[in-house]
């Protein structure tokens, strides 16, 4: 079963590149999969109908959470999935000429289809709820990328959303339920929780399981669109008739059904179950069958009888007796052939008519008669006309219905539920007989339809599956043996009168005379009365009331929600700074605080302000006091910034005094970091600090702070005076050498202990990244900066004719006018900054310590397992070496100083720490397991390495990279719009350039466009 679910997840992820070489013929590549799938599917017949019952395959995930991948497949799940790959791979099949090979995006398409096949079949086979829920998901998902296939169709991009809106918060829901159930159970594994239901239906939890069972419920009927939420169906028709065919009749819909299926072993008795079963059901079969007969699109009308049809399998399978499971499962299978067929046939006829209006279609059956038998079998099979698969199924619900009318326990409800179901049928019966005269009949003053011919392959699929309708009516024994194990689950009640206790019946074309054979006829008396009598039925439904429609009652409680969004928005998004802190400020304070003091409880003993062994913290606490005071106070930007790295580096003094080199290094490179992206950020903005607010808003503020702060020392005091265990940081130590072989606990917790906290970590540090170069870069992401030696080969270019109009336009102007030699390429403030900008002394510091501090980077990379450092440390040290660059040098020389782009930086960190987490997992161990290597090499020794160390390179990286971005977005970015800000808008070359042209080399060699003077290989080096 992985297996399968790693095949139809790869090979979609390859379908683009299938559909690039080969076209729309790709679509056979990909139905291969889930044919292939459906082969294997029949050889697992025998051990999952053998005494077992049942092939598992669990993986264990995170077994503290209780999170495993477990599978599992029984009769039930086999049926499905029968449904959901053998149908699957005929609507790939059929894509394969459906689509046009000028459609765009079809190997997304294909790769979405594909994907969704995987996912319906780990959903019916999964065997955790957490794992069901997710793939659940995955459908919605991939269900809304298929409806909005059509991205420029305002109808597509509408029906999606409503789609995903209203699965997704049905979705929501049962997730909660699903959690419930597996907490009052104890245990996630459906399987498990089937086994104990009896004891959780009528135990101390009972209640907990009810509201449960009907939480999971809604999942359910929002995902097989039942009443009140069946309107998103007909909207969904939007979507290409391949997806109609399968996630609308074959696959997703039936997920609802199969989930209610499911549970109706164990949890059919439930108080809730049997209301929202039958009711929600009956009404949606009457309702659905009702708005069939109003439509004049042969789709729609098909859309709407699909809905009739999903509550009317929602009845039966959740009846929950061993008849009604039997006809339950057998008319799923039955659904699922016709119902694929016919929407594959109105596909074939708006593809070779141009139309699906039943007022403008006509005489269709006389240009393709094969189409109109395949259609006539698949329309005869919904109406439950004999000999098809779908009269067997219909029959043997009727039966079980009738068993259910009769028992007294049922009562006059049982009674009402039968008439409806007979009534429903008659609508069934209605609605298949107006299809095929609205698709195939010569309509008296309707001219003909231009038709085109259809090739055998593309009427190839629906074929198949009217056949395998045909030989489902006429012998229906395999399927009767299919479904006999998911029965036998149901206990005997009374009623299955006529049956063997505990036991289903049997499906079969001939039962004899029976009352579901008179209602059968019935049904086709009252149903072809309906259809003749088609013109006074429309009258009756014209009587109806426009605003009687789901849809528009979801469309005015949208346009509501959309109201009150809008007015709540203006109100408390104001565009005030102050006033947004001032909310966020004040219920951090107010929450914590009413906490506190509805706990009553007293603060703890033992508080002291000061360590007694540290006295030197009263002067270091002061010192944090004045600075923020005195960043409360500044008038300028620039010392507000400074006062405020006072309190940081502060802190970091804390740190050290308490005993925590580690941090206090840490802390004391962010601050400096933040210092450094303050400044430059500072350079667009006013130098003075314009006080916006003033009188009773300035107290307020003051009364915010010193509330906020004075809670928070309180929280934190009563947060470490509550604590009755004994810390888990306390085996820290222990874990850290023994587990993690280091003995840094700070480093070792992050790369070791709580390494995926760490990963997440430096994943929001990329997002950060990336989010703030595309708030600054415009154009780019700015990592095309040239260095010195192609700035002067561009500017001699343009002296020589080259277009001017580049983007370093205005840093030639400027770069011109100071350049003094080609031939330095490092530290290149002489070519690249005016001289009132340059420090002779800054950048002889910078030759002297930047390789220094590169190595000394590396240095607490490697050392931070058992000393202070590791890669967050060694990243900044190594982020500000750059910094002191950029600084010495500007832009340019910070291009110089880093070939890599940011981005690639950012990419490179994050893949290898993903990679030592995943690779552990490939040798047959955990995700991010540690291992300690221990060698001895000459001239080294023994070395003693901890491949954790890998996952602290990727950290390194990343803070690197992190560092360049900010140095490029708020340095270089900011640099080069103050030189277009200042350059000679008409791009002309000022009359001194000429002099800047004499200096320069005379001649550009005609091979590689360099300037004589400059090195070939600093230019090379640039261009790359």
């Amino acid at each position: 079963m992985i297996t399968v679910l790693a095949v139809h997840f790869t090979v979609a992820v390859l379908a683009p590149f299938f559909f690039r070489a080969w076209g729309r013929n790709a679509f056979y590549i990909l139905a291969a999969v889930p044919a292939a799938s459906f082969a294997w599917l029949l050889f697992q017949h025998a051990p999952v109908y053998s005494s077992d019952g049942a092939v598992a395959e669990v993986v264990p995930w995170i077994p503290g959470l209780q999170l495993e991948l477990a599978f599992r497949m029984d009769a039930l799940a086999w049926v499905m999935s029968l449904l959901v790959l053998g149908v699957g791979s005929l609507v790939l099949v059929y894509c394969a000429r459906y689509f046009k090979e000028k459609d765009e995006d079809l190997g997304g398409f294909g790769a979405q289809l594909l994907a969704f096949a995987g996912a319906m079949f780990g959903l019916v086979v999964a065997d955790d709820l957490l794992l069901l829920f997710i793939f659940w998901e995955l459908t919605t998902i991939l269900s809304y990328l298929l409806i909005g296939f059509a991205r420029t169709k305002l109808a597509a991009r509408r029906s999606a959303l409503q789609a995903l809106m209203v699965t997704t918060a049905g979705g929501l829901a049962m997730l909660v339920g699903l959690i419930m159930l597996g907490q009052a159970a104890g245990s996630y594994r459906i399987s498990a929780i089937l086994q104990q239901a009896p004891d959780l239906v009528n135990g101390t939890s009972a209640a907990m399981v009810s509201g449960a069972v009907v939480l999971i419920l809604v999942g359910a009927i929002t995902k097989s669109a039942l009443v009140p939420f069946h309107f998103w169906l007909p909207g969904a028709m939007a979507a290409p008739t391949p997806v109609s065919a399968y996630l609308h009749a074959a696959a997703m819909v039936k997920a609802g059904i199969y989930l209610v299926a499911r549970l109706a072993p164990g949890f059919a008795g439930t108080s809730y179950w049997q209301p929202v079963v039958l009711g929600l059901g009956l009404a949606t079969m009457l309702v659905g069958g009702y708005r069939a007969l109003r439509q004049t699109d042969i789709k729609l009308i098909l859309a709407y009888g699909t809905v009739s049809q999903l509550g009317f399998l929602t009845m039966v399978v959740g009846l929950g007796t061993p008849d009604a499971a039997l006809a339950g499962l057998a008319m799923l299978l039955a659904h699922g052939l016709f119902k694929a067929t016919l929407f594959l046939v109105v596909g074939i006829i708006d593809h070779q008519s141009g139309t699906r209006d039943v007022t403008k279609l006509s005489g269709v059956f006389r240009s393709s008669r094969a189409l109109g038998i395949v259609a006539a079998i698949g329309a005869a099979s919904m109406a439950g006309v004999p000999l098809l698969g779908g009269f067997v199924a219909k029959e043997s619900v009727l039966e079980a219905f009738v068993h259910h009318a009769g028992n007294p326990e049922a009562g006059a409800w049982g009674t009402v539920v039968l008439a409806g179901l007979v009534l429903g049928s008659v609508l069934t019966f209605a609605y298949s007989a107006r299809f095929m005269w609205g698709a195939f009949a010569t309509k008296p003053g309707v001219e003909r339809t231009p038709f085109k011919a259809i090739s055998p392959s593309f009427l190839a699929a629906p074929a198949i599956l009217s056949l395998l309708t045909i030989v489902y009516g006429l012998w229906p024994v395999p399927v009767d043996a299919w479904i006999q194990p998911y029965a036998a689950l149901f206990a005997s009640t009374p009623s299955d009168a006529g049956t063997a206790a505990g036991q289903a019946g049997h499906l079969a074309l001939w039962h004899g005379f029976t009352p579901a054979l008179g209602l059968t006829a019935l049904t086709f008396a009252l149903g072809l009365a309906m259809y003749f009598g088609r013109n006074a039925v429309a009258r009756v439904q014209s009587l109806v009331p426009p605003w009687v429609d789901a849809d528009k009652a979801y469309q005015l409680t949208i346009g509501a929600l959309d109201d009150v969004a809008v007015w709540i928005t203006g109100r408390t998004q104001r565009g005030s700074l102050y006033y947004y802190l001032a909310v966020i400020l004040s219920v951090a304070f107010v929450l914590p605080l009413s906490a506190i003091l509805l706990a009553g409880k007293p603060l703890p003993d033992g508080i002291y302000l000061i360590d007694p062994g540290s006295p030197i913290q009263l002067v270091v606490g002061a010192g944090i006091v004045i600075g923020a005071l005195a960043a409360v106070k500044a008038n300028k930007r620039f010392l507000a910034v400074l006062m405020v790295s006072v309190t940081g580096y502060g802190i970091a003094l804390m740190f050290a005094l308490q005993g925590a080199p580690d941090l206090a290094l840490t802390q004391m490179l962010v601050e400096t970091i933040i210092l450094v992206a303050f400044v430059l950020a500072m350079r667009s903005l006013p130098p003075e600090l314009r006080d916006r607010t003033g009188g009773k808003y300035r107290v307020v503020r003051v009364i915010i702070g010193l509330a906020f702060g004075v809670t928070m020392v309180f929280a934190a005091i009563q947060a470490m005076g509550a604590r009755i265990a004994t810390p888990v940081s306390l085996e820290f130590p222990r874990l850290a050498y023994e587990g993690g072989g280091g003995l840094n606990i700070v480093n070792v917790t992050l790369v070791d202990i709580r390494a995926w906290d760490t990963f997440g970590e430096i994943s929001v540090l990329a997002l950060a990244a990336t989010g703030v170069a595309s708030l600054i870069f415009v154009r780019g992401r700015g990592d095309r900066i040239r260095n010195s030696a192609t700035v002067a080969a561009g500017t001699v270019g343009r002296l020589r004719g080259i277009d001017p109009g580049t983007r370093d336009a205005a840093a030639l102007a400027v770069s011109r006018k100071f350049a003094a030699s080609a031939r330095d390429a490092w530290i290149v403030a002489g070519r690249t900054l005016a001289p009132e900008r340059r420090s002779i002394i800054f950048e002889v510091v910078t030759r002297l310590v930047f390789h220094s501090m590169i190595i000394f980077s590396l240095y607490l990379l490697l050392a931070g397992h058992n000393l202070p450092g590791g890669g967050f440390a060694g990243g900044l040290t190594a982020g500000l070496a750059l910094t002191i660059r950029y600084l010495a040098g500007g832009r340019f020389e910070l291009r110089e100083a880093t070939p890599v782009s940011a981005g690639a930086l950012l990419g490179i960190g994050l893949a290898v720490a993903a990679a030592s987490g995943a690779v552990p997992l490939l040798l047959g161990g955990q995700v991010f397991q540690t291992a300690i290597i221990e060698l001895w090499l000459p001239v080294f020794g023994d070395i003693k390495f901890v491949t954790s160390t890998i996952f602290d390179i990727g950290v390194y990286i990343v803070v690197v990279g992190l560092v360049l971005d900010v140095l490029r977005s708020l340095g270089a970015e900011i640099d080069e719009h103050f030189e277009e800000r200042f350059a000679d808008p008409a791009g002309d070359v000022p009359d001194d350039e000429q002099d800047f042209a004499a200096s320069a080399p005379a001649d550009v060699s005609a091979s590689d466009g360099e300037p004589e003077g400059v090195p070939a290989e600093t230019t090379s080096r640039g261009q790359a």
